[in-house]
């Protein structure tokens, strides 16, 4: 990930779909906000955190895994914490929460979300994003040792329960979405073909991280559009991944 993370067109597409949107609302933050990642791995999203967030008193980065931590220290210089986010060393809540492409790796993932509403501020904000459609399940997932991916009611359904109040929510990276349809039942057929003849299966997650240079450039052109709907928070139709944002009541 992190050799491909700066040149591939899917981590440029949910870079800026999360810039798009905290744009929306930065500047009601108040003056020397705090802001949190949870789960921020190697540091790619930090970056775009601290462009959308310039004022920030403090950003910070927390990750359960050291050796990700390691690569987020040759991006950036901000704070980084190792720990679980049930025991998060924070005394003070945060104006601004992110957590992208975590929430489904979490078993418990209602509990998981009360934890992240107890490190969120009154008025505070929190930017999520998770794959969307038990439909586009595939190799992909398993290996990345998702859960499950969500539908859009659902994760509604759970940030309310946690104690969120939901802003916006919607689907994105919807040109994707008849590929990856294609793609992932292509590829678990072929999986499956290989599996009853004793053959190696191949990897859908270097798959998908490799970069192809027309293709790369297409997709990232074409998903970069998004941003423009993104801005006037309309909700897309469909889309491989859902993007939220949520507010805790003042």
């Amino acid at each position: 990930m992190f050799a491909v993370e700066d040149r591939h067109f899917w981590f440029g597409a949910r870079n800026l779909a999360i810039k798009t949107v905290i744009d929306g609302f930065s500047s009601r933050l108040p003056s020397a906000h705090r802001v949190l990642e949870i789960g921020c791995g190697t540091g790619n999203t930090l970056r775009v955190l601290n462009q959308a967030c310039p004022d920030a008193s403090i950003l910070v980065g927390i990750d359960l895994f050291e050796e990700g931590l390691m690569y987020a220290r040759r991006r950036t210089k901000l704070p980084l914490v190792r720990a679980r986010i049930e025991h998060a060393p924070f005394a003070v809540p945060f104006d601004v929460v992110g957590m992208f492409d975590v929430l489904e790796h979490i078993a418990d993932d209602a509990a998981a979300l009360r934890v992240v509403r107890s490190l969120t501020k009154p008025g505070g904000y929190l930017v999520l994003t998770v794959p969307a459609h038990m439909s586009l399940w595939g190799r992909f997932d398993e290996e990345s040792h998702h859960c499950r991916r969500y539908e859009g009611d659902e994760l509604r359904a759970r940030l309310l329960d946690a104690g969120f109040t939901v802003d916006y929510l919607t689907p994105f990276m919807a040109a994707l979405y008849p590929m990856a349809r294609i793609a992932r039942s292509l590829s678990d057929a072929g999986n499956r073909l290989r599996r009853r003849l004793n053959m190696t299966q191949t990897s859908a997650v270097l798959r998908d991280l490799t970069v192809t240079p027309v293709v790369n450039e297409l997709a990232g052109f074409v998903l970069r559009q998004e941003a423009h709907l993104l801005r006037r928070r309309i909700k897309l139709p469909i889309g491989t991944s859902l993007l939220a944002v949520a507010r805790v009541s003042s």
